[in-house]
């Protein structure tokens, strides 16, 4: 059996999970050609949550990353997470926009696309997989693993059949809560391998304690690669480190071969990327907590939920909303736990806590009772259904949501031109997501960009021997026109300029 491969997240999912999505573009660049020159199958740099932190809270075009961050890592193939007819955001989209998303997408140089739904829908996933294929790029199907009644084995293997037959390239096993035993793993890996002929990815979290020795198992099963990040952006409610994967796997005939002593470097630098991010970490997404098994919450919402409490004045009654979510989860049709669906039950929980149960039913939830985010698992309780159904001409959808979205993208060029704003694919799609967002984006004069980590720049001399260092990272676009972005380390600190050509 060939040695398994490992892919890494450390520049998405490790961020988003344990430091609510905050790495900036510029604390990535300098660690992106040294991962680059790893030997890892693929970089997962792009989707989930990033695309709305980046234009939310960072003031950064998403698309610019990405280009920056595959001019900067041009041989590793770059990994994104695609929520299927909900792209990136927490409702259906037409398949136009879809579909522009996609080739958008990989023009700005996407290579590999893990297309999920978050009710386990297959029909929502079809235009994503024909759009990824249409744009010559990997297709890479994922479902979502969880525990229920209703989730068995052969329910999710005959799921996976599905997506072959829709075109996947390859399979992902999702386990975005880490609950994903280590010798059902090794069954599911087992099974699948039996009854599809696609590679098998699996990617969990280390949220419960269950991730590193399920992907031990699921590589005595024969999966094909699995998914680790760097601490400080790995455990906990993040993927398991490399390192410690490493070590785990050590002897094992399927051990993929690393630099070690580039490992340490890339943690000695994250470690002050870390740093800079401290009001978004909290210790509690860092532990392993067994709790996870029953409330099942996956580790990037984790680590968001926890700063929307605190936000909101309720950090006091986490515990009780968290308790709450099983019961939500339940009655809605024993939904997985994944984005969108994860905010909507937590959301939800949230509601029942402050309020008591179902005395504020949220629209989302509203929705997904009656089927505008797709066939749910489960029945959905019939309690919560007549609430639904309350509103006088309120009907239960069975078709595939999308079927009934109208075209958009035409409306979509036409009102950004009236609005003075880019008509391409990228402004279209992402001001379909992120209108307010978007255009505060373009309208915003140009600034200089945040700053990287404190950390040193992997690879650099040391202060002894440098007093400075001027190391060009990436070049990149910005509002004001092109740019080269420059770390300077002077005494053992380090930040960053852009020099900007302007005639």
């Amino acid at each position: 059996m060939s040695t398994v491969a490992f892919n890494n997240t450390v520049l998405r999912d490790g961020h988003q999970s344990l430091a609510a999505t905050r790495m900036t573009t510029a604390q990535m660049l300098p660690a992106a050609p040294i991962l680059d020159g790893m030997g890892f199958a693929g970089l997962e740099t792009w989707g989930g949550a990033t695309i709305d932190t980046c234009l939310r809270f960072l003031g950064e075009n998403p698309f610019d990353r990405l280009r920056a961050l595959k001019q900067a890592a041009p041989r590793t193939p770059q990994i994104m997470l695609l929520r299927g007819q909900n792209i990136v955001q927490y409702t259906s989209f037409p398949d136009d926009v879809v579909e522009a998303f996609v080739k958008a997408n990989a023009a700005a140089g996407q290579d590999i696309f893990r297309i999920f739904d978050a009710l386990n829908d297959v029909r929502n996933l079809a235009t994503a997989i024909k759009a990824v294929r249409a744009a010559g790029k990997h297709a890479r199907g994922e479902v979502c693993y969880t525990t229920s009644p209703v989730h068995t084995i052969p329910a999710f293997v005959t799921m996976v059949v599905e997506m072959e037959k829709m075109g996947c390239h390859s399979i992902g096993i999702k386990d975005m809560s880490g609950v994903l035993a280590p010798r059902i793993a090794y069954d599911l890996v087992k099974e699948l391998k039996r009854r599809v002929g696609l590679p098998i990815t699996l990617h969990t979290h280390d949220t419960a304690g269950l991730g590193a020795t399920a992907y031990c198992a699921a590589i005595d099963a024969g999966v094909d690669a699995v998914e680790v990040s760097i601490a400080p952006f790995a455990n906990g409610t993040s993927q398991p480190d490399t390192l410690r994967m490493l070590a785990l796997l050590e002897g094992h005939p399927r051990c993929p071969q690393f630099d070690l002593a580039k490992l340490t470097e890339l943690r000695t630098y994250f470690t002050g990327v870390y740093k800079e991010l401290e009001k978004f970490t909290s210790p509690a997404n860092e532990r392993v907590d067994s709790d996870t098994l029953t409330y099942q919450v996956p580790g990037g919402m984790l680590s968001n939920f926890r700063t929307q409490m605190k936000e909101q004045g309720m950090a006091d009654k986490l515990d009780q909303v968290l308790a709450e979510i099983p019961y939500v989860r339940a009655c809605l049709g024993w939904i997985p736990l994944v984005t969108p669906t994860s905010q909507i039950v937590g959301s939800q929980a949230m509601l029942n806590v402050k309020f008591g149960r179902w005395k504020n039913l949220s629209q989302p939830s509203i929705d997904v009772a009656l089927g505008k985010y797709g066939k749910t698992p489960g029945p959905i309780d019939p309690g919560v259904l007549a609430l639904a159904l309350k509103k006088p001409g309120t009907k239960l959808i069975e078709c595939r949501p999308a079927d009934l979205l109208a075209p958009r993208m035409p409306a979509l060029r036409t009102e950004l031109a009236a609005a003075g704003l880019p008509t391409d694919d990228e402004a279209c799609v992402l001001y379909a997501m992120f209108p307010r967002e978007y255009t505060a984006l373009i309208k915003k004069p140009a600034a200089a960009p945040a700053a990287g980590a404190a950390g040193p720049v992997p690879g650099s001399p040391s202060p002894a021997t440098a007093v400075a260092t001027l190391k060009p990272v990436a070049a990149v676009t910005v509002t004001s026109g092109p740019a080269t972005r420059y770390a300077i380390t002077v005494e053992g600190k380090r930040t960053e300029v852009s020099v900007v050509e302007i005639g």
